[in-house]
């Protein structure tokens, strides 16, 4: 990892489409999946092995987690699993990286998966351990990293403890979410500062959310604790169906733009990236974008007349 280079995974495809109104189809999903790794995003987050009944936007997981692989071996793509079935779910499909959710606060863990706190932490311990035995590549979230809907202000010292335990359980890489979008640059700062004293820095990795605004401020914030690896979705599709006022994820063409305009890299091709949106905006049949979307395609425009 080095420090003029950050690590974009694009989580259109499973966080940004599990609670669409329109369901896309397997191959709408897969051109979907095509449009980004021609943008050149080398890594996606593809689909969950939640019920079909909790989230049937994500009914086909066992089909595409396959095609995606054998289409396009290059590129890393992992799914969510939320216990030990649908870690074999998702083994007996062929997925390669698996990522485990752990909410922060006690409310939003019954909320989202019916249990209690330390039975969930237990769950993605063992969930972690056995795709460890598989031989699987593993990513872990701490969710509500910053404020939970229900029980307000998330304790940084909770935060800390949930990310060392991953860390312990040898989760490859540790994703810190702000999952209702609800923090601020300075909080950012400080919070993924104090973590990177439990969490190795080539290990560490940050979800944001752009509900109030705030999503590449907080991103910036992020890169001046010294994280350069993020989670974001094209057009900004996304929010948590089980998180009231979880709109939609940080832009990747916001982020790209931003790390370009301050001497970074990523390797991602920003008018690529807009025709990803606009393949995305005619299937879910509505406007999307980021905040410099408009920016963009004006100025993709004028590079296109010129020619």
């Amino acid at each position: 990892m080095t420090p003029d280079t950050i690590y974009i995974t694009d989580v259109a495809p499973r966080d940004g489409l599990q609670n669409q109104a329109v369901h896309l189809s397997t191959e709408a999903k897969l051109d979907l999946i095509e449009h980004l790794v021609q943008a050149g995003v080398n890594s996606v987050e593809a689909t969950s092995f939640v019920s079909p009944k909790a989230v049937p936007q994500m009914a086909d997981a066992g089909d595409l987690i396959g095609r995606v692989q054998t289409r396009w071996p290059q590129l890393r793509s992992s799914v969510l699993v939320p216990n030990l079935k649908g870690l074999e779910r998702a083994h007996a499909a062929g997925a390669q990286e698996i990522a485990v959710v752990l909410c922060a606060s006690e409310t939003m863990n019954r909320k989202n998966i019916n249990m209690g706190l330390d039975a969930a932490l237990d769950v993605c311990e063992q969930t972690l351990a056995q795709a460890h035995a598989l031989g699987l590549r593993t990513r872990a979230y701490v969710a509500v990293a910053f404020d939970c809907p229900f029980e307000g202000e998330t304790p940084l010292a909770a935060v800390l403890h949930l990310a060392a335990r991953m860390v312990e359980a040898r989760a490859g890489e540790i994703v810190i979410a702000d999952t209702i979008g609800s923090a601020a640059p300075l909080q950012v700062k400080q919070r993924l500062s104090a973590l990177r004293d439990v969490v190795p820095s080539d290990r560490l990795a940050v979800h944001l959310h752009d509900t109030r605004g705030l999503g590449a401020a907080n991103a910036w914030a992020a890169l001046e604790a010294g994280v350069r690896r993020f989670d974001s979705s094209v057009g900004g599709i996304g929010g948590c169906p089980f998180a009231p006022g979880a709109a939609g994820n940080l832009a990747t063409e916001d982020l790209v733009l931003m790390a370009q305009r301050c001497g970074l890299t990523s390797d991602i091709s920003l008018d690529a990236l807009l025709d990803a949106v606009d393949f995305a905006e005619a299937q879910l049949q509505k406007p999307l974008g980021g905040r410099a979307s408009a920016w963009l395609r004006r100025e993709r425009a004028k590079r296109r007349e010129a020619l």
